[in-house]
């Protein structure tokens, strides 16, 4: 076993012991231009989109993901795969939702969404129990009680107020990943049209994402919550 691969086997036992969480942390790679693709993760058998990658991941499934297999390209191009396309970039195919009265009010928030700040050839998706890799973010699906703590353990150390940043869509691509990798701060999102859609996020799930470098930090800390913290709080549901 690799030191990262132990590393991250430990980390994903302790948050999810300790949460109790419905099911797997889910590392997230984004394979820079000049990378190559880890080793020990195939291809999904047909295109998906990212969101459904990351929710298969979160029941164990391990994908590979070059450009070609993504299913969306809204969600590739939040990811730096490829140019945003121009109905996407307009506001026209959001607008086309009917969530919006308005397609410059769709437009804002195309325009506001974050974006992986380098350019990418693909995604690499797995449990973290089972990533051999240093993951750019780590994405979590439950319910409010267990997503509750990563604001404490996120301010465990620096003190301040946690922002959160969310849209009705691009949950997985632009809230979960795209917006931890780019401002180094976790981020919660609702859910979206797109993910409730085309996932088994249920109702009463919210979707977390993490910058990876601050998980090995949170579960050590979250493993002194275990005993000093967590037992003065009402966690039944």
């Amino acid at each position: 076993m690799t030191a990262i691969l132990k590393k991250n086997e430990e980390a994903a036992r302790i948050l999810k012991e300790v949460l109790e969480l419905r099911s797997e942390p889910v590392a997230v790679k984004l394979v820079r231009e000049d990378e190559e693709f880890p080793s020990g993760y195939p291809l999904p058998e047909k295109q998906i989109s990212y969101c459904q990658s990351v929710t298969q991941a979160r029941h164990g499934a391990k994908f590979m993901m070059p450009l070609n297999m993504h299913m969306c390209n809204v969600g590739a191009s939040v990811m730096g795969m490829m140019p945003v396309p121009e109905k996407v970039a307009s506001g026209e195919f959001h607008f086309s939702q009917g969530i919006h009265e308005t397609l410059g009010a769709t437009k804002k928030m195309i325009d506001e969404a974050a974006q992986v700040p380098f350019k990418t050839k693909g995604t690499v998706v797995c449990p973290l129990k089972d990533a051999n890799f240093e993951p750019d973010a780590v994405i979590f699906i439950d319910i409010p009680e267990r997503i509750y703590w990563f604001g404490p353990l996120y301010t465990s150390k620096k003190g301040g107020r946690v922002h959160y940043t969310t849209a009705p869509f691009q949950a997985a691509c632009v809230d979960a990943t795209a917006t931890p990798v780019k401002t180094g701060e976790p981020n919660i999102s609702l859910g979206c049209m797109g993910c409730r859609k085309k996932t088994d996020l249920k109702p009463d799930e919210l979707i977390m994402g993490v910058p990876g470098g601050l998980i090995y930090d949170m579960a050590a800390t979250l493993d002194r919550y275990r005993t000093e913290v967590m037992p003065k709080a009402n966690r039944t549901g």
